[in-house]
């Protein structure tokens, strides 16, 4: 628990200097602790320290640990893998935000899995910053065109964008051409402000460029367990 602590409070100090160094309020930043492959037990440890807002990237992870930690009521859980649609419901049912839509047929699926109530899905639209079709993410040329038909979902509320930094290219660069794909997004859904994006290698460059909501797992998790 202390060495947890003390990986939390170091990273928030990163965080907190980063965005100084930007001109922005470190507060305006929703840090987001990754805790796959971690257990339940981590996550109520976290919360212990105060973390609100957690990510997982697997459908079947992520309704274990909201069933498991279901009394923590206070928690928000963010949906950030790529989503099958037939996952849709389990994720809608456990997910507070999906930071992955990044398709028609996903934003569909989602939308069916809420007809029964009138609870309101946020969603992050992701862009691929690759040149490979087969990463997660609409292609850039198709944003508009999947935020307009999001936003006609009743039962959507598209918040803003994500994006994950290719590998061989520099951060700086690559969340520059996100920060320019938020700007469109908002052409489309005005009020369209989270950027996602920065994770424990790169979440310097991400404030720099505009992110709103920092994904950061091993610099505060530790090691993730060996799993199958």
């Amino acid at each position: 628990m202390d060495d947890l602590a003390s990986r939390l409070a170091a990273v928030d100090a990163r965080i907190a200097d980063a965005a100084r160094a930007a001109g922005r309020d470190p507060a305006s930043l929703t840090r987001i602790v990754v805790t796959k492959f971690h257990p339940a037990a981590l996550v109520a440890q976290l919360h212990r320290l105060g973390v609100r807002d957690v990510g997982e990237n697997r459908q079947q992870e992520l309704t274990g640990k909201t069933a498991e930690l279901a009394t923590l009521t206070d928690l928000r859980w963010h949906f950030i893998g790529q989503a099958q649609t037939k996952k849709a419901r389990a994720i809608r049912a456990a997910a507070s935000v999906v930071h992955s839509l990044d398709r028609d047929r996903l934003a569909d699926a989602l939308e069916r899995a809420g007809e029964d109530t009138d609870a309101v899905l946020d969603v992050l639209l992701q862009v691929n910053l690759t040149q490979d079709p087969d990463r997660g993410g609409v292609a850039p040329a198709q944003l508009e065109r999947l935020a307009e038909h999001t936003a006609g979902c009743r039962t959507l509320r598209v918040r803003g964008i994500m994006a994950v930094a290719p590998l061989d290219e520099e951060p700086a660069a690559a969340f520059a051409r996100l920060a320019g794909f938020a700007q469109r997004l908002r052409t489309v859904v005005p009020d369209a402000d989270w950027i996602s994006a920065g994770m424990t290698a790169d979440f310097g460059e991400a404030i720099a460029a505009g992110a709103t909501h920092l994904r950061i797992g091993s610099a505060i998790t530790g090691p993730r367990p060996v799993h199958d």
